[in-house]
């Protein structure tokens, strides 16, 4: 993993870790231990899909460019299909809150974005490959 992917990713999940912490106490003060445990289950849910979205897209980068939308589009679909089947397994599951679940997933879905952004805006990351640019000027010097 580039440094500046491990940086964007620290960047995005400390503070939706902090903010899924949050939602715990939140989720045992409104609706108790359920309430603590959706909450709980909603972190993890939304760590585990982001993180992974990184890493993929970071370890396709080292390929190149080109596989980095690949791995971007393939893991947001993969993400979609996990959600969906995890959905329909535990659609009548009575062991958690389902809305406090619900609800830690849009928050904190929303936290690790705005964190990313921010992220992403103070990591100065390259957008031409000076190697690449300097053997292309060399190339076409006489």
């Amino acid at each position: 993993m580039h440094s500046t992917d491990a940086r964007i990713l620290r960047g995005a999940a400390l503070p939706s870790g902090l903010a899924g912490i949050v939602a715990l106490v939140v989720g045992l003060v409104l609706a108790g231990s359920k309430g603590m445990l959706g909450a709980a289950l909603g972190t993890i849910t939304v760590l585990a899909f982001f993180t992974i979205s990184v890493v993929a897209v970071s370890y396709a980068s080292k390929i190149s460019p080109q596989m980095m939308f690949a791995a971007a589009v393939f893991s947001y679909i993969t993400k979609l299909l996990v959600m969906f089947a995890l959905i329909a397994a535990f659609k009548d599951a009575t062991a958690w809150n389902p809305k406090v679940f619900a609800y830690t997933v849009i928050a904190l879905t929303l936290v690790w974005i705005g964190a990313e952004i921010r992220a992403s805006l103070k990591v100065k990351t390259l957008y031409v490959d000076p190697a690449e640019d300097a053997k292309t000027t060399a190339d076409r010097s006489p």
